[in-house]
């Protein structure tokens, strides 16, 4: 077996591997990263299968072009196939706003649906003289591990998270003689999930007991359906706007990939939902507002945070990654966003909570240790090297475009 990537290697972002065993080629994830522009991958050869892990753009956003140009099969779970779809219609929408050329169209985003194989964890499937068997790799419902049985044991990660959630359980490690493995926090730790969900807690009952609006700014997959989670045993007037909402439908259509679907949907019932930009002015009146975009860059967030920016009593909470040159990141150095081309000061509370679904440092060398590889292939990180010192086990730090053998 021989590899190499495509993209993502040695950054956070627009994934491509490309397998070949046997004379057959396979690829897992071909994305994008949703930059201003966007940057893609390195073309992808026609191959005999694709894999997606889960429905993120940076690993499922160019698999349209894949599919439109090469008529490829895709497998993936369920609950990917479905979130993918929302998103992929999305980022065409997204690009007709921003002016950015157009690298597929709907009719490949059709296409592409078509060619979705769904399996689920546990499923097995033969190619490229291959059995492939999909595991949960935590992260977000649905997002997949594939484990592939030759003469070795390949195990191909995704994003991964072995830390449960409200949302997933953890993964669990798979043992193998390979391992591919997503390396987004090597060489950072992640405080205690408890400790952050309390103190997240305590200072949304702390704003509104003081009179202010909670402003919480959520990615629609995984972050909103997080939050939600963990303020839903709150009595406030709650509201929930943006892509989330259908996210959260999607998932409890696919309510196997949950962790507690009787959970998610109490906290759905407990969130009211912004229909219309009519009732944006009734979920001002209420407490507490959970809405996309996670980085401000996009959804109704900048609009709400215009009513309140000026108000000390309330508060923006910021959830998630804030890319280098997002909104978020701009809000948190600076002070300012940035709302059709004019920078503006927010003078609100703003704090950033770390509810990160991907696993930290320690946790990735647990689950190394577990998994009990003879050879590790460090991806999707931009510090693999600190990652790399803690293993103890042959480690490869790919390059772009370069073949590698297992």
């Amino acid at each position: 077996m021989r590899f190499k990537f495509l993209g993502g290697a040695d950054i956070v972002g627009r994934m491509g591997l490309l397998i070949e065993n046997r004379g057959a080629s396979l690829i897992f994830e071909y994305g994008m990263n949703v930059a201003k522009p966007p940057t893609y991958p390195i073309p992808a050869p026609p191959v005999d299968f694709g894999f997606l892990s889960h429905s993120h753009l940076d690993h499922s956003g160019m698999i349209p072009w894949l599919c439109g140009k090469y008529d490829t099969e895709i497998v993936a779970t369920p609950c990917t196939i479905s979130i993918t779809r929302l998103l992929l219609e999305d980022s065409l929408k997204v690009a007709s706003l921003e002016g950015f050329p157009k690298p597929f169209d709907p009719h490949d985003i059709r296409t592409t649906m078509r060619n979705f194989t769904p399996m689920g964890f546990g499923d097995t499937i033969d190619v490229a003289g291959l059995e492939v068997e999909l595991h949960s790799a935590g992260h977000v419902p649905g997002a997949t591990m594939y484990e592939m049985r030759g003469d070795e044991a390949t195990l191909f990660t995704g994003d991964l998270n072995t830390t449960n959630t409200r949302l997933v359980w953890g993964a669990h490690p798979v043992r193998c003689d390979n391992l591919i493995m997503e390396s987004t926090y090597a060489g950072r730790s992640q405080p205690d999930r408890l400790k952050t969900e309390y103190q997240f807690l305590e200072k949304v009952k702390e704003v509104v007991e003081r009179g202010g609006k909670v402003l919480i700014a959520c990615f629609a997959v995984g972050r909103t359906q997080e939050m939600m989670l963990i303020l839903k045993e709150l009595k406030y007037d709650m509201w929930v706007d943006g892509m989330g909402k259908t996210v959260n439908r999607l998932y409890l259509d696919h309510p196997e990939y949950l962790r507690n679907e009787k959970d998610m949907r109490r906290a759905k019932r407990r969130f009211k939902e912004v229909r219309s930009p009519s009732q944006r002015g009734m979920a001002l009146k209420g407490d507490v507002i959970v809405t996309t975009g996670g980085m401000l860059d996009g959804g109704p967030v900048l609009g709400y945070l215009q009513s309140i920016k000026d108000d000390p009593k309330s508060a923006l909470f910021i959830t998630g990654f804030q890319a280098e040159e997002s909104n978020g990141r701009l809000l948190l150095d600076q002070g300012v966003v940035c709302d059709r081309g004019v920078n503006i000061k927010v003078n609100c509370e703003v704090q950033r909570f770390d509810f990160s679904a991907h696993s930290d440092h320690n946790a990735l060398v647990d689950f190394v240790r577990a998994c009990d590889p003879e050879n590790v292939v460090l991806c999707h990180g931009e510090d693999r090297e600190s990652l790399a010192t803690d293993l103890d086990c042959n480690v490869i730090l790919p390059d772009l475009d370069t073949w590698y053998e297992l």
